[in-house]
């Protein structure tokens, strides 16, 4: 068994923590926080041990009613690799004590590339991140960029993307943060950051991307065009879509238009946290102009889509499945992904 902690658990922290303990060949041996709240109570329900960062804080968590099971050192002292779930820009400052630890770890998204030096994508470089130390798994942006554009290239070939990116002002929870009644150009200028990010991965795409965010909280759309290198289809594409593993199409059949009717389909169909790890593709806005010109749009969950590519992550670090196909299959069936 893989033995993970989680070092923060929040957004994105709670949700790995659920889905590596779904995983049968893993463990979680504790999350952390940093003051008593409502993901506190709830990792208490989940059995998961918790641990603070400061044991000068342990006060505050009795008066709460929950068990505090050490020191973040202690938790760390008792995995074989931790996954750093902390607010972006903190999570830099804690690798020198990963190091001090001599354990592995990864960071999401919210973090730089320079902070493990690589980053990660399950369908596109699965195999580089095996026996590596310290891994960096990509935005929920570019994770979703990623698996699309690669799928394409793998199969067509891509020349040149050019993506907008419509981002949620905010995470339902987010109650402090905007923008409201306002589009906000973020940032101004072309190109955004997703671009670059998308080549940390997939280092021969020639991506340009812009992006803006909307006053909404359920998830991203983008808006994406790709010039092929050979012609092809819609029915091609479709059919790419449609086998990979990470991939969900919104079928037209549905009535789907819009993100806030994605999620009450996530809700309908019991996923955990109205969670949607996969892309979701709108079936009717596929389309190929001139025969090398693609079109669609494509749904974003913000929450979600990076939590599978986490445990595959870990899996591929821990050394002991070597195929990331086979990992990818191992976490979509742990975690109840199935088509749309």
């Amino acid at each position: 068994m893989i033995r993970v902690a989680i070092n923060g658990y929040g957004t994105i922290g709670k949700r790995v923590a659920d889905a590596v303990a779904a995983q049968p060949d893993m463990e979680i041996v504790g999350v952390s926080k940093t003051r008593p709240s409502a993901e506190a109570f709830v990792a208490a329900k989940r059995e998961y041990p918790l641990y603070i960062a400061d044991l000068g804080r342990k006060e505050a968590f009795d008066k709460a009613g929950l068990a505090v099971a050490g020191s973040v050192d202690d938790m760390l002292a008792k995995c074989d690799l931790v996954v750093d779930a902390t607010p972006g820009g903190v999570g830099a400052k804690n690798r020198a004590i990963y190091e001090r630890h001599n354990i592995k770890a990864i960071w999401e998204g919210g973090e730089k590339h320079e902070v493990a030096g690589f980053s990660f994508n399950s369908s596109c470089n699965y195999e580089g991140a095996i026996g590596r130390q310290f891994v960096r798994v990509v935005s929920c942006n570019t994770t979703g960029l990623c698996r699309i554009i690669n799928a394409i290239d793998q199969n067509i070939g891509v020349s040149q993307v050019r993506a907008t990116m419509v981002r949620r002002g905010s995470d339902p929870g987010g109650i402090k943060k905007g923008p409201v009644d306002a589009v906000v150009l973020n940032p101004v200028t072309i190109p955004s950051h997703h671009g670059p990010d998308v080549n940390t991965v997939l280092p021969d795409i020639d991506i340009v991307t812009l992006a803006m965010i909307v006053p909404t909280t359920f998830m991203h759309m983008h808006v994406l065009q790709m010039n092929l290198k050979r012609e092809a289809d819609r029915e091609e594409i479709l059919k790419i879509i449609e086998e990979h593993p990470r991939l969900g199409l919104v079928r037209g059949s549905t009535g789907i238009t819009s993100t806030a009717e994605i999620k009450e389909y996530a809700s309908d169909l019991l996923r955990p946290r109205s969670d949607l790890w996969e892309n979701c593709i709108f079936e009717e806005s596929v389309a190929v102009i001139n025969g090398t010109e693609l079109f669609m749009f494509q749904a974003i969950h913000q929450e979600a889509d990076v939590v599978a590519e986490t445990v595959d992550a870990i899996r591929a670090m821990a050394g002991d499945v070597k195929d990331g196909a086979t990992s990818i299959a191992m976490t979509n069936k742990a975690i109840g992904l199935s088509p749309l």
